[in-house]
């Protein structure tokens, strides 16, 4: 029986930790051939080389395409989406995948989306019609939806936007995040084991902090950082960090972090990666998180995790009640620290619903690959109407 190749696309820890378990399913299916194109920052040496973690879960990598380049300027990155573009050309000429999927939005998947479209390849995208108007990512996310065929929002109100931009809504599932399948399918670590691993005390109140360059804001960075951390001295708290993403100025907040973790290593540790388990297991036993990540979002909620959401990356995203909106002040860091770390507060999230976990099975990732394995590879697909709504 022939099988369908199903090419998944990962380009850093981040999105690798929400599409384990789309990658395993279709591993396991056998009417499916899966195929791993690893590429952005999995294969930076500075971002941990973390394309030994997908080989390290039992995973064959078929393709790994280098396009980051050593700098975070915007000419780097553009420069960096050039290299990856020609590159994605000879991979999927090799590969022959019948469907890419993607997850998300970062800059580093626009070329493979491109090089899938010019050569008639239907593109799946996950995460589809959420909104960041703080960065580039926004313009990304769409322009990704309007060369997808197929779509899986993580809720109905994106699946909607999906729609609202032309797309068909008998091809956009609304299925949940598909990253949450690990709270329901993975033993997360004791708070004991978790300090072992980090070779951390988590005494006192514990903060996991994430910070990504405010792509549209870089101007600002070294302030926005500088902030933070100013908040963070001025509080109780010790704080886990983790490295920001490889994007424009990305390099700036890790240095700035760096150098303030050392020193102080007794209250503050800074991670290049934390991995998947690792960061989830921060999720279930921090008291707080600090940032400006999609996690504070869509993992967060399902622990109760208060979280402190700085600035306007995330803006237009929905949010539970978990998720304390401040500005980029100190001032305002601080005032959001207390808010969230008040026992009240805390309390009052502890059963928060989280929207973006659809079903609440952890079978978000199965739902997904069914419908891979089952839709009509027809020509529609690529030959797309664009859906009209009455206004």
């Amino acid at each position: 029986m022939k099988r369908r190749r199903i090419c998944v696309v990962t380009t850093s820890r981040a999105d690798y930790g929400l599409l384990y378990w789309l990658l395993k399913e279709i591993r396991e299916d056998n009417a499916l051939e899966l195929q791993i194109l690893a590429t952005g920052m999995h294969l930076s040496s500075e971002f941990g080389l973390t394309y030994r973690a997908i080989e390290n879960d039992g995973f064959q990598i078929n393709k790994r395409i280098e396009m980051l380049l050593s700098s975070d300027t915007e000419s780097a990155v553009i420069k960096s989406m050039g290299v990856g573009l020609i590159s994605c050309s000879t991979a999927f000429k090799e590969l022959m995948p019948e469907i890419v999927v993607v997850l998300g939005d970062r800059y580093d998947l626009y070329p493979v989306v491109l090089a899938a479209l010019v050569s008639r390849i239907p593109v799946a995208h996950i995460h589809g019609g959420e909104t960041s108007q703080g960065a580039i990512d926004e313009a990304i996310r769409h322009s990704i939806t309007k060369i997808a065929s197929i779509h899986f929002p993580a809720t109905t109100l994106y699946r909607k936007r999906i729609i609202q931009m032309g797309e068909d809504p008998t091809l956009v599932f609304a299925y949940g995040s598909p990253g949450l399948d690990t709270l329901y399918r993975t033993k997360l670590m004791s708070k004991k084991k978790l300090e072992a691993f980090l070779d951390f005390v988590l005494d006192g109140t514990v903060a996991i902090v994430t910070y990504h360059p405010v792509t549209l804001e870089t101007k600002s960075v070294t302030t926005q950082i500088g902030n933070l951390l100013s908040a963070l001295k001025a509080t109780h708290l010790k704080a886990v960090f983790t490295k920001a993403n490889a994007d424009t100025r990305g390099n700036i907040i890790n240095q700035m972090i760096r150098e303030f973790a050392d020193r102080d290593p007794s209250r503050y540790r800074f991670f290049d990666n934390l991995g998947q388990i690792a960061y989830m297991s921060c999720l279930r036993h921090l008291d707080v998180m600090i940032g400006n990540s999609s996690s504070g979002l869509i993992e967060a909620p399902s622990f109760g995790l208060p979280v402190v959401n700085i600035g306007d990356r995330q803006k237009g995203r929905i949010k539970a009640e978990n998720v304390i909106d401040v500005g980029y002040s100190t001032k305002e860091i601080r005032r959001g620290i207390e808010a969230a770390c008040a026992v009240e507060f805390k309390k009052g999230i502890r059963h928060v619903k989280n929207p973006y976990d659809a079903y609440g099975d952890g079978k978000a990732s199965y739902r997904i690959k069914e419908k891979l394995k089952t839709m009509e590879l027809s020509p529609s697909l690529l030959k797309k109407r664009f859906y009209d709504i009455k206004f």
